[in-house]
């Protein structure tokens, strides 16, 4: 099966030549396109997530060999999540060669987050299926790189770290608002101001109120790390 140029340089940017050249055009392809012949990319996704954790589960553990199960379980979490798998994504540029249809591509489709994350996974099954878990393993820890390297040890998400700051000081839970929104539908910016209950706040902007959500929530996070040393 012959692929298009933009995908041939995509091979390059993975770093990975696909034998099997339809698993590549599958992984690639957004249910807003699919048809009775042409599958989607759903059920690798669904293997992709799992080749994805047991890497990450094998160098978190292998890594720190003294770290205790409560300490490699955060590390895990932000490896794994959404949003750093979208970062790699955007990383290769995978929005660049994904198939959409007309009404995902005019809203954005290639700059999504979630959808960045799933054909992201979707890819590292396919390189799964095509060369075996070796191979995956190798291409994730490498586009991975110093994320795997740099993971905090504490390294919960910013709202829930936030949160729980609040509630060990007998405070109700942040308040987040929309200050503003701009930009056309297909490409939206959020901007979220976070408040405390003592008065702290802070605001970021991001494509999706999840991001400016947690943006805002981590600056407010190193405003008090600042403030209180």
């Amino acid at each position: 099966m012959k692929i298009s140029a933009d995908l041939k340089a995509f091979q390059t940017r993975l770093g990975h030549e696909f034998k099997n050249a339809e698993l590549l055009t599958r992984a690639t392809t957004h249910s807003s396109l699919s048809s009775a012949t042409r599958p989607d990319n759903q059920r690798l996704e669904f293997l992709g997530d799992r080749v994805l954790g047991l890497t990450m589960s094998e160098a978190l553990f292998q890594a720190d060999k003294s770290a205790a199960e409560g300490q490699l379980a955060p590390r895990f979490n932000a490896l794994v999540r959404k949003e750093t798998c979208a970062d790699v994504a955007r990383q290769i540029n995978l929005g660049d060669v994904l198939k959409l249809g007309r009404s995902e591509m005019l809203s954005g489709g290639r700059r999504k987050e979630a959808l960045l994350a799933d054909a992201m996974e979707a890819i590292i099954a396919a390189v799964y299926l095509d060369a075996g878990f070796e191979t995956a393993r190798d291409m994730v820890l490498r586009l991975w790189g110093e994320r795997i390297e740099g993971v905090e040890d504490d390294a919960r998400d910013p709202k829930s770290a936030l949160q729980e700051w609040a509630q060990a000081r007998k405070q109700n839970p942040p308040r987040y608002e929309t200050v503003e929104r701009t930009g056309p539908d297909h490409a939206p910016v959020f901007t979220i101001k976070v408040v405390l209950e003592s008065g702290e706040s802070e605001q970021a902007k991001a494509a999706s109120k999840r991001n400016a959500e947690q943006s805002a929530a981590k600056a407010l996070l190193n405003k008090l790390e600042a403030e209180n040393g």
